[in-house]
């Protein structure tokens, strides 16, 4: 800052020093003055001159000083304005450049004596100049300052820029002007976009996982879940209703079958830091229409930089067809030593009962029955166990080799595109396009996945639109004509034998597509008087149905399967082959009372795919 000149406002002050520099005369020279009264008033008008001229040279001096001072201070001002790492102008209430600094013009990439008196708006995009026209009226209109964002145009492309104006004091009279600041914030802006587009493809990949997922906060609030999570909890509760606590909608037990209360339930126990974290603990849902479905959970708490807990997040997975599994294993099990029981007690009624020859053959075939029964049983277990052991390995095989790769193929290219921003702008948007494309393969074979296991279809519709997606796919697939027949009432039968003859049509239908080399397949389901038939014929090549029923392997497992399924519900089922006239296969399923009622009202719907 300059110095301020050091003149005194004070007259009086300014004499007094001016006298103090004034030569004092000698004594000889005062008696000679006292003597000389006729020169008094000469005297007194030369030592007033005498003052005058030395108060002169003194207020010289400070200006001296001053102007010098300013100049330095100019010479900096004009320094930090120029190569200020920020570009200034100042522009008038119309938008003509009165003033600009050299960052400035190398951000606009002309020279500064180019864009003096010309319109700022020409350096602004199309999009953007009505941004500008209001950001410029606000600045002229109001007292506080102004910023906007603008796409600026430079010489060979463009850039975005953070503008920020303060109205400057003008004089009466003259045009009004203010000053603006401005910088590139291009990087920020992609790097925003950037973030974004991840944002949304996390969100995509999150909703649409195979596993429910949810999040809280430390209160246990539910913050996020997918639809996955909506799923197996049989509604959807509210984000952020502190009803909602723990997934306060439904009740939770242990394995055991002991009540768990919700303030003791895993994601608490983390939640509240009584436990670090939770991997592959078994619970049991009980949702809010009286069902019950087995989980796995696994839980991770949520912290922040400071290593404080700030909620939690839970991948749980629905495992209850795989208990189910394990308790028919367990009956079969139990079903293999009761006939092993059953087999001493009849070597032990044949060793007493030796002597009476005519049970002779009798106990014999009972004795051959029961080992062909049992080594059926064993068969049956083995070749149930060797399907679903295939089934994994096919699911994991298809996941590691498609999602996995997708996966890491995803995650390199994001890797690629971080460089590709700065080194590379003009390649990014096809980097993009590609990474975009494998998401997409990578949400088709979940999708894929998701309608093999089971068809959200059969849940959500019925079994009629279930039945008529599966043919619609199968004809696409293998070029075998379909029809389906069926009536409406048929949904009023309860999903476990909505569920069975769907199997039961998909398997066939299936073994048509794998060996029949047919030309046509329809499926009709029709009333009975007790109950619901349903029939699948066609036109293909027959085969010996016991040969394939008592055959070794697994080519008789899937018909083992449907008649299995079948019998679950109280059902029969028959195969029919005949050369030349193809195979039908027949399912019967009774109906109580109710239910009947309920499927005279309605008439039959054809429904032909195609």
């Amino acid at each position: 800052m300059p110095r301020k000149p050091n003149i005194s406002n004070d007259p009086a002050e300014l004499r007094r020093r001016a006298e103090a520099r004034l030569p004092v005369p000698r004594k000889g020279q005062r008696s000679k003055a006292r003597q000389q009264t006729s020169a008094a008033d000469a005297q007194r008008t030369l030592h007033e001159l005498e003052v005058h001229q030395i108060e002169l040279e003194m207020q010289n001096d400070e200006l001296q000083k001053t102007r010098d001072e300013l100049e330095v201070a100019l010479e900096k001002y004009t320094n930090l304005y120029n190569f200020a790492p920020v570009g200034y102008f100042s522009i008038d209430e119309s938008g003509v450049i009165q003033e600009m600094n050299l960052t400035g013009a190398v951000l606009l990439g002309i020279e500064r004596a180019r864009l003096l008196n010309r319109g700022f708006l020409l350096f602004v995009s199309r999009t953007s100049q009505a941004t500008f026209q209001a950001f410029l009226k606000k600045v002229f209109t109001g007292l506080a300052d102004q910023a906007c964002e603008l796409l600026l145009l430079k010489k060979g492309g463009a850039f975005w820029a953070n503008l920020r104006a303060t109205p400057a004091a003008s004089p009466k009279g003259t045009r009004k002007w203010c000053r603006v600041a401005f910088g590139d914030i291009t990087e920020r802006k992609e790097t925003e976009r950037a973030l974004r587009e991840s944002e949304r493809r996390y969100r995509t990949l999150f909703d649409l996982f195979p596993v429910a997922v949810y999040t809280c906060d430390a209160s246990g609030v539910i913050l996020r879940f997918n639809h996955r999570a909506v799923e197996l909890w049989g509604r959807q509760p509210a984000p952020g209703d502190t009803d909602e606590r723990f997934c306060g909608s439904f009740k939770m037990f242990r394995p055991d079958g002991s009540f768990m209360p919700h303030e003791r339930c895993p994601m608490a126990e983390v939640v509240n830091g009584k436990i670090r974290a939770m991997r592959d603990v078994e619970v049991i849902i009980e949702r809010p229409d009286g069902s019950r479905v087995s989980v796995v959970v696994n839980i991770r708490p949520l912290k922040n930089e400071q290593g404080e807990v700030t909620g939690a997040i839970n991948c749980f997975y629905d495992i209850t067809e795989r208990k189910q599994a394990e308790q028919v294993q367990r009956r079969i099990e139990v079903l293999a030593a009761s006939n092993q029981k059953l087999q001493q007690e009849i070597v032990r009624r044949q060793t007493v009962e030796r002597s009476l020859q005519e049970s002779e053959q009798h106990q014999g075939r009972l004795l051959e029955q029961s080992r062909h029964m049992q080594e059926q049983l064993r068969r049956l277990s083995h070749q149930i166990l060797n399907a679903q052991e295939e089934e994994r390995k096919r699911i994991s095989r298809e996941l590691h080799d498609e999602i996995a790769q997708t996966m890491v193929g995803i995650n390199i290219h994001l890797e690629a595109l971080t460089h590709e921003a700065t080194h590379n702008p003009k390649g990014l948007k096809q980097k993009i396009t590609r990474t975009q494309r494998l998401v997409e393969k990578s949400v088709d074979s979940v999708h894929r996945f998701a309608r093999e296991l089971r068809p959200t279809t059969l849940d959500d519709l019925g079994l009629i639109p279930a039945l008529h997606a599966f043919m619609k796919e199968f004809m696409e697939r293998t070029g075998v004509h379909t029809r389906l027949t069926a009536f409406a009432a048929i949904e009023e039968l309860n999903i476990a034998k909505r569920t069975v003859l769907y199997r039961v049509a998909h398997e066939a239908l299936n073994n048509v597509a794998s060996h029949a080399q047919a030309s046509r397949v329809e499926v009709s389901i029709d009333k009975m008087p007790d109950g619901i038939r349903m029939k699948i014929k066609d036109d293909g090549k027959s085969f010996e149905v016991e040969r394939v029923l008592n055959a070794r392997g697994n080519k008789r497992l899937g018909l083992l399967g449907m008649r299995e399924r079948v019998e679950m519900v109280g059902g029969t089922f028959c195969v029919e082959s005949t050369p030349g006239q193809g195979t039908t296969v027949r399912v019967e399923i009774p109906v109580a009372r109710v239910r009947k009622d309920a499927l005279k009202k309605s008439g039959n719907t054809t429904l032909k795919c195609p």
